[in-house]
């Protein structure tokens, strides 16, 4: 873009293929840096560790986690805004407010653009440290799907315990009493024994009284019936007779 026009360079930021946005997503390394693979500057990617030259979070140093070549932005692990509700999003941070202090050399074709014109000692430290970052970024990659597993895990008994409440939780044993507790129990319990042998005593007797005065009341008494009657009363007749006759 040669214009001078701020529309017509509004224009070509707004409209630029995406291999041009990532190579504006540049950021300076750092001094060590430029000394060694004899550049200025280098287009940032995810992986690469920066240090926040200005603002709010200077100083900072942490890996970048996205880059953004649409909104010409990249977000670093650490620099965060806390919302009203307390929750926590990246804040996005320009390229040229960060410095470059550690790159990603996982990939292979910014590992050829990066030792171009470098001698072969600097091209030997560079695949060194490109397969220690591949050996730890496997590591890393093991951990998180342990992690997931275990977490996946943990959620299915979750909703096993959930689905089933109703299942019996198993029985607590007792715990081991001393003996100064075993032996108070054991007078507490003798008390008791005693106190309800007191108590059945006067019930015992109140009872079979009661049974007694039941029994008197059950027992009907033997009415006569009137033939009974009629027998008595033949055989008192004569007796009556032979006595007037011996009167007279």
């Amino acid at each position: 873009m040669n214009s001078r026009q701020p529309r017509k360079q509004r224009k070509d930021l707004y409209t630029a293929p995406l291999h041009r946005r990532r190579k504006r997503l540049a950021a300076h390394l750092a001094e060590d840096l430029i000394v060694r693979y004899n550049k200025r500057s280098l287009p940032v990617v995810q992986g690469d560790t920066v240090r926040v030259l200005r603002g709010d979070f200077k100083n900072h140093t942490d890996k970048v986690r996205h880059v953004n070549p649409k909104g010409q932005t990249i977000e670093v692990e650490g620099v965060v805004t806390t919302k009203v509700d307390g929750s926590k999003v990246p804040r996005p941070v320009h390229p040229s407010n960060v410095a470059i202090t550690k790159l990603n050399l996982t990939d292979p074709w910014r590992r050829e653009r990066l030792e171009r014109g470098l001698s072969e000692e600097v091209k030997r430290e560079i695949e060194k440290e490109a397969q220690q970052q591949i050996i730890e970024e496997q590591r890393e990659a093991q951990r998180r799907a342990e992690e997931e597993a275990a977490a996946a895990a943990a959620a299915e008994v979750e909703e096993a315990e959930a689905e089933s409440p109703d299942e019996e939780a198993p029985e607590e044993l007792p715990e081991a009493m001393s003996d100064e507790e075993a032996e108070e129990e054991d007078v507490e319990e003798k008390e008791a024994v005693e106190s309800e042998e007191v108590e059945e005593a006067p019930e015992t007797e109140e009872a079979s009284g009661q049974e007694e005065g039941e029994e008197e009341k059950e027992a009907p008494l033997e009415e006569e019936t009137p033939t009974e009657t009629t027998e008595k009363k033949s055989r008192s007749r004569p007796k009556d007779l032979s006595k007037e006759n011996v009167e007279e």
